[in-house]
């Protein structure tokens, strides 16, 4: 149980990544709190988990808001006593380049991908400095670090979470708080197939077809991504800390 009683906040908890993440660190032995948009979703997996003996807290709301990512802090320290570990894990991906971008996608990606990180960083820092220290493990993508074509606001705001990851590693270290991101390429999500919907592409197919591009034979599963940011936050990774680690199979990010 590596994260038994630790009291864990987690955004974007009913996309593909974030249900493994509450599942796991649920599973684990930790108190959470996790985050979406839709209360109907969250309450859902809520009940999932419950009925596999896992208890869960949520409170759904807009991350865009800063508002509500301030009172997700102050709920976690109210209802659970603390925050000792941040996943920051949700994220949107607007498609096209800069003149297929409106600024409403423009906006939604740097408030979604990288304020919302900020915001809940900023708030969740002051309570892990009174216990002496934390981790947060924030998602970003192999495109914040290579970027790929017709995505700019997406890569835009995920280097610029890397960025962010790096500084709060760097500036509390001297906390005890490990700030680090892992950076996945494609990784098996509703969010990655629907985009192959949208362009009329069966979306088995095109997973198929992608699995073939990766060394290891297939893209990554959600738990895959997962596992990497589970042990980032747990004590088995002491000594990491400012990191980006890229989670990739050994696929470069445009094969």
């Amino acid at each position: 149980m590596r994260f038994d009683d630790k009291k864990v906040v987690i955004t974007g908890g009913c996309g593909g990544i974030g249900q493994s993440l509450v599942e796991l660190f649920a599973s684990e032995g930790a108190r959470v709190l996790f985050s979406d948009r839709s209360e109907e979703d969250c309450n859902d997996l809520s009940e999932t988990l419950q009925r596999k003996d896992m208890e869960t807290i949520y409170l759904a709301g807009d991350l865009r808001q800063k508002s509500y990512c301030e009172g997700l802090i102050a709920h976690a320290v109210a209802e659970l006593g603390g925050v000792d570990i941040l996943i920051n894990n949700a994220g949107i991906i607007p498609r096209g380049n800069i003149l297929e971008t409106t600024d409403d996608m423009w906006f939604s990606a740097l408030d979604v991908n990288l304020n919302a990180a900020f915001f809940l960083c900023r708030a969740a820092i002051p309570h892990m400095q009174r216990v002496g220290g934390g981790a947060i493990v924030n998602t970003s993508s192999t495109w914040g670090i290579y970027p790929g074509p017709d995505h700019v606001a997406y890569c835009t705001s995920k280097a610029a979470l890397a960025a962010l990851t790096r500084s709060l590693g760097r500036d509390h270290a001297p906390d005890g708080i490990r700030v680090n991101a892992v950076c996945p390429n494609e990784v098996n999500t509703p969010m990655l197939r629907s985009g192959f919907i949208r362009r009329g592409i069966d979306p088995n197919t095109a997973v198929e077809e992608l699995g073939k591009t990766v060394p290891l034979g297939h893209i990554a599963e959600p738990d895959e991504i997962a596992d990497v940011i589970a042990f980032l936050a747990s004590h088995d990774a002491r000594y990491v800390c400012g990191e980006t680690v890229e989670v990739t199979g050994a696929k470069p990010v445009y094969a």
